[in-house]
């Protein structure tokens, strides 16, 4: 397949117009995802079937300025905000993971150096990014895994400098990037401190002493650029080390809990591209003379899908600004939502996946093609910046001091109902502040209050009533820590579930501090009667042994809410939430168990019309 030429007046036209704003980069991606753009389907699906990289993509993000929200302010970037900079890659995740991925890797790669703060390296790094050149993060090696502490890439003194010997592999941009960070064993016995971090420029050494390793083919994210460095007494002069000296393993771990949280704007944009998918399947298809969306399991497993959304939201939002609010805690939060938030919209993929049948592996059917690739791409989410396991483990090691109900919150403790309001102003980021283990969790902490205030508010309710059961789930999870037996070694398989509940307790927590500081959420499509917020706590319940009865009916309202008004953008964060309109009738005839005019879920207020589509029979029936 011959991959679409993209014309450079796109690349240029459209970064000059569009402002380096969430706003402007929306408008410059459905500029270039046009016929002949460089995000143009076509061309992306190109890219997969060769694993080349999708590099136009990658050029056209680099003129609208995308590098300047990988600097932080003070070094002379954009990067104020670590909220709007996960809304900006899940835009372009959102439009293909692969791309994001590949770009984004150069704040992965470059944290380490803002984490330091130190204004030598942080000003030569910041003006090679602000040039547009990408940076990879050094951490894996051959056989190690998630184990820092087992790299053997070796870092000896050299006269004034150093000199590195040893691989790093697997690593994004190893080979494409001329800088990277490498974490590297300065003691021969390791350990905690044995490992220094280095900032290293491949144009600066000598020739031969560094040699790409080729690119590893995968399963998903076929073009990105997974490859590795093999370096053979490469020299490193004394201004490449980055923070102290046996300090690297510190360093790396305060930074992973920045990139963590980052990480799942991957997962928010795979989410996002999937519902669009199912939203326009589920108003298009006709089956034996009937709408998908009028059968009652489709809207159910829709409204699953819409919940997960959602719910992942409120956590990765929220654990942002706790970047910004609490970073004293940002231990625990990070590693809840890394291990919370790709898992669940793992699960959003799988629902949704279900429901498209057949488009969800066929390559060549006009609109749903590139559900198969997005699959596939997010596959590798889970595993970033310390698996799944690696998180849920690290949580499940400190239980015992989150327990719920250990202790009250301190007096005057900052809820994160303040600083989630949209008019709150968030704190500088102070990466001064992050610590390896965080002396206490305010989101969970801040359960009860909410609760609280939710039932002044609104009386007995039923979104109350779940809160209720939330608080309760809760407790019972404290009472289940407190009798769990400490014990050497990993964490065992009844300690790794607590920390599971544990997540969703913390998403549930974060759901309804959302909801109590934006009083927005209260109105619009999704929240008449507390809808998304019903829908997510129903989730949660579930997950927690706790399923409230009418959970399928507030699925199959969130479902058809997902087809009948396609104008609503399925997401908590965006401006305008939509107007219910004259479908609150329609609603009410669904918590009567009726069906709306005989015929199942109310017809698309606008949008596509409802027609039927034979060659997808046929593919259906196939």
């Amino acid at each position: 397949m011959t991959a679409p030429a993209v014309p450079q007046a796109v690349l240029r036209d459209t970064a000059a117009d569009a402002g380096p704003t969430v706003a402007g980069l929306d408008a410059a991606l459905a500029e270039w995802a046009r016929p002949g753009g460089p995000f143009d389907p076509a061309l992306l699906a190109a890219h997969e079937e060769r694993e080349s990289f999708p590099a136009e993509a990658c050029a056209a993000l680099d003129a609208w300025g995308l590098p300047e929200f990988y600097v932080p302010a003070r070094h002379g970037g954009r990067q104020e905000r670590l909220d709007v900079f996960v809304a900006l890659l899940r835009r372009i995740a959102a439009r293909d993971l692969t791309v994001a991925v590949a770009h984004g890797k150069t704040f992965l790669g470059g944290v380490c150096v803002w984490a330091a703060d130190e204004d030598g390296p942080a000003h030569l790094l910041a003006r090679q990014v602000l040039a547009g050149e990408p940076v990879a993060w050094g951490l894996t090696e051959p056989g190690g895994g998630s184990d820092l502490l087992a790299g053997a890439l070796t870092a000896t003194r050299h006269g004034s400098g150093w000199r590195l010997s040893g691989r790093k592999w697997p690593v994004n941009n190893a080979t494409r990037g001329n800088l990277m960070c490498v974490l590297a064993r300065t003691e021969p016995g390791g350990g905690a401190r044995g490992f220094t971090v280095f900032l290293l420029d491949r144009r600066a050494t000598p020739a031969g002493t560094v040699r790409p390793l080729p690119k590893m083919p995968t399963h998903g994210i076929r073009g990105a650029d997974i490859s590795g460095l093999e370096f053979d007494d490469a020299r490193l002069p004394a201004h490449a080390v980055v923070g102290p000296v046996g300090g690297g393993l510190e360093l790396v771990l305060k930074s992973l809990q920045l990139t963590r949280i980052v990480c799942v704007s991957l997962s928010l944009g795979a989410g996002d591209h999937a519902l669009g998918l199912l939203r326009r399947f589920l108003g298009q298809r006709r089956l034996y003379g009937r709408g998908l969306a009028d059968l009652p399991h489709a809207r159910d497993v829709a409204g699953r899908a819409v919940a997960r959304q959602f719910l992942a939201e409120s956590v990765a939002h929220t654990a942002a600004l706790a970047a910004h609010h609490v970073p004293e805690q940002l231990s625990v939060v990070s590693a809840v939502t890394k291990a919370f938030v790709p898992s669940l919209i793992a699960g959003q993929l799988r629902l949704v996946g279900d429901l498209l049948g057949a488009r969800g592996f066929l390559t060549d059917v006009e609109g749903y093609g590139g559900f198969a690739k997005l699959e596939r791409d997010h596959q590798v989410v889970p595993l970033f910046d310390g698996s799944t396991w690696v998180n849920r483990a690290g949580l499940a090691a400190v239980l015992p001091l989150l327990r719920p109900g250990r202790r009250p919150a301190p007096v005057g403790a900052d809820s994160p109902a303040r600083w989630l309001r949209e008019d709150s102003e968030p704190d500088p980021l102070d990466t001064r502040r992050l610590r390896l283990m965080a002396p206490r969790d305010a989101v969970l902490g801040a359960l009860p209050g909410l609760v609280a205030e939710l039932a002044a508010e609104e009386g007995e309710s039923a979104t109350t009533g779940l809160a209720r059961a939330l608080l309760a789930a809760c407790e019972r999870l404290g009472a289940d820590i407190g009798s769990l037996r400490p014990a050497a070694g990993p964490p065992s398989t009844a300690a790794m579930r607590l920390a599971e509940r544990y997540e969703w307790c913390f998403a549930g927590a974060a759901a309804l501090a959302l909801h109590r500081a934006r009083p927005r959420l209260r109105d619009g499509v999704w929240g008449v009667d507390g809808l998304w917020l019903r829908g997510v706590l129903a989730l949660v319940l579930e997950a927690l042994d706790a399923a409230p009865a009418d959970a399928t009916q507030v699925y199959g309202e969130l479902g058809t809410l997902l087809t009948t008004v396609p104008d609503a953008p399925a997401t908590l964060l965006g401006g305008d939430l939509g107007d219910l309109g004259d479908l609150r009738g329609d609603l009410d005839d669904l918590r009567g168990g009726g069906e709306t005019g005989g015929q199942g879920a109310p017809a698309p207020r606008s949008g596509a019309p409802a027609t039927d589509d034979r060659r997808s029979d046929e593919v259906e029936a196939a």
